[in-house]
């Protein structure tokens, strides 16, 4: 018997990278349903060759349903994942909403994968954020080998990351250039095409952005709570892939060439680094792409035991679907969750 999965917020950019990825990995659902608010209900949605009709979040019934994967944003995620939680539905959820909660193991499957033992005590798992997912995946191989003590992190973070508006806002903005046209900024603080912005989420009191600051509780929480990390976030005029210049320093030595042999045997990870023209992986190159992309492997000499490296993924699915999709495969493959009975 196979599960019966719910994806909630399906007429996201998310959701249907979600319902694309569950097909795409033969994932063992005997029935998927996709979910999003009111206003979205009869809205068809493409589920490899079927095509699903939309239903209403709000009046679904989750007693039949073993997972849900949640990418319907913090607030409607906060209202409604207790509640399904607690009709026996394990929730997946991919908005920042139960991050930071010590009752909600926060799991990346290469990185942390016994954290999702503790799902149990509000049935719900949370997804990182996309830019964290990436690095993580990348240093945690090289943490393992020789203890990571900073990261100074930049990141370089593409329009789909703030959804469906972003990228219409890159479009309409880039094609208002070449036509002369007023360049009108709706979505984003400043206009982003033909420009980056070092703005991502809200201000806090201390001067970075809530985005940065979702890196550093992320990464402590997940890879190890002593690690010290700074990050600058900046959105770019890229449609999908996120892309990190990471310096790391290390407690123990470790050479470009031993983390290269590392993060080529490493789980999720794809080492492209020819020192030549075009020998390093772009964002253009990772979209549609599962991999966490590793380029650029070199030695810091102006610290002991750093390196600094370049990574790239597709935020859409490492960073977000494809993550959740690994989240839920996780929980099969440990034994934490049966299919339903159905009733007769």
């Amino acid at each position: 018997m196979g599960f019966k999965v719910a994806v909630a917020g399906a007429t996201g950019n998310v959701g249907r990278e979600m319902l694309n990825i569950l097909e795409e990995r033969g994932f063992p659902a005997d029935e998927v349903v996709a979910l999003a608010s009111r206003r979205s209900v009869g809205t068809e949605v493409s589920y490899g060759d079927k095509t699903l009709k939309v239903k209403d979040l709000a009046t679904y019934d989750f007693s039949d349903t073993d997972i849900c994967v949640m990418s319907a944003g913090g607030n409607v995620s906060k209202e409604w994942s207790p509640k399904i939680g607690r009709q026996g539905c394990v929730v997946i959820d991919n908005s920042s909403a139960w991050r930071y909660d010590q009752d909600v193991p926060l799991v990346v499957p290469e990185v942390n994968p016994e954290a999702i033992d503790g799902f149990t005590k509000k049935n719900i798992i949370a997804n990182p954020n996309c830019s964290t997912a990436q690095m993580v995946v990348a240093l945690k191989p090289l943490h393992d080998k020789a203890r990571i003590k900073r990261i100074v992190v930049a990141t370089y973070q593409s329009v789909s990351g703030a959804g469906k508006e972003g990228m219409d806002e890159l479009f309409t903005q880039t094609r208002a250039v070449f036509v002369a046209d007023p360049v009108e900024a709706k979505k984003f603080t400043k206009r982003i095409a033909f420009n980056v912005i070092p703005h991502i989420d809200v201000f806090m009191d201390d001067g970075s952005t809530k985005e940065e600051w979702k890196m550093v509780a992320e990464t402590k929480k997940m890879l190890d709570p002593k690690i010290k990390l700074t990050a600058t976030c900046v959105r770019v005029p890229v449609f999908i892939g996120h892309s990190e210049a990471v310096n790391v320093e290390f407690e123990e030595p470790i050479t470009a060439d031993e983390a290269r042999e590392i993060l080529r045997d490493a789980p999720g990870c794809l080492v492209v680094d020819k020192r030549e023209n075009g020998g390093y992986i772009t964002p253009i190159e990772s979209a549609g792409e599962d991999a966490t992309y590793i380029s650029r492997i070199r030695e810091d000499p102006t610290i002991d035991n750093g390196l600094s490296l370049w990574i790239v993924s597709d935020n859409l699915r490492k960073g977000a679907a494809l993550n959740a999709v690994q989240i839920a495969e996780l929980l099969i493959a440990r034994g934490l969750i049966q299919p339903k009975k159905k009733a007769a």
